[in-house]
């Protein structure tokens, strides 16, 4: 798997590079600026770009915005966005374009070697992938209302794993429950989200993240 990284922090960036690679990942470039990192893909066109949103020149959405023009000529190349803070509009901007091989993870889960690089491998798969903190806060921001306020404390977390790319026997791990009950719960997110219930997990994933960016 080839990846490309675009972070302004050299810290940062030589950290994560030495992670991957240390997984057995193949870093093939690495740039500080969003125009570098279009170049570096063009070029290069790899797996997966890992991108930081808030970029030079002016820290705001220049890596947000490189993402999309990837994801429009090169849309074989996935791209997994890493945000300092829960942002839930870059994630709805992120899907704008569909779900299909983008992801959203906090920095802090550089460190959490196996989730970084899962969430590359499932994005470079063309799976989606978003940071449980992320589906927290958008679920707990729909509290007061809508199909979301009526999932229950279990449900809830079942979805979020969902959103993360997880499939049933993974979800069951986690949560240690039995794969039919996990079955039983992803039922009943799917008839209170009124959502078309279906056994392939990739579609599963990205009919929820669709109901999520409304």
């Amino acid at each position: 798997m080839r990846i490309v990284i675009a972070e302004d922090s050299v810290l940062l960036r030589r950290g994560a590079i030495r992670l991957l690679e240390d997984a057995g990942l193949d870093v093939v470039g690495e740039c500080g600026t969003a125009e570098e990192l279009l170049d570096l893909v063009r070029a290069e066109h790899p797996d997966v770009a890992v991108v930081d949103i808030r970029m030079p020149p002016n820290h705001l959405d220049e890596g947000l915005v490189a993402a999309a023009t990837i994801r429009a000529e090169l849309p074989k190349v996935g791209v997994l966005m890493l945000s300092q803070y829960v942002e839930e509009r870059y994630v709805n901007t992120l899907l704008e374009q569909g779900a299909a091989g983008v992801g959203y993870l906090l920095k802090d889960r550089i460190s959490e070697v196996e989730r970084f690089t899962d969430a590359i491998r499932q994005v470079a798969a063309g799976g989606s992938v978003l940071d449980p903190e992320v589906v927290a806060h958008m679920i707990g921001s729909r509290d007061g209302g809508g199909p979301l306020a009526q999932l229950n404390d279990r449900e809830g977390e079942v979805l979020a794993m969902m959103a993360e790319g997880k499939t049933n026997r993974a979800i069951s791990k986690a949560l240690y429950m039995s794969e039919r009950a996990v079955e039983r719960h992803v039922t009943a997110i799917f008839t209170k989200l009124d959502l078309p219930v279906t056994d392939e997990d990739h579609r599963r994933v990205l009919a929820v993240l669709a109901y999520m960016k409304t």
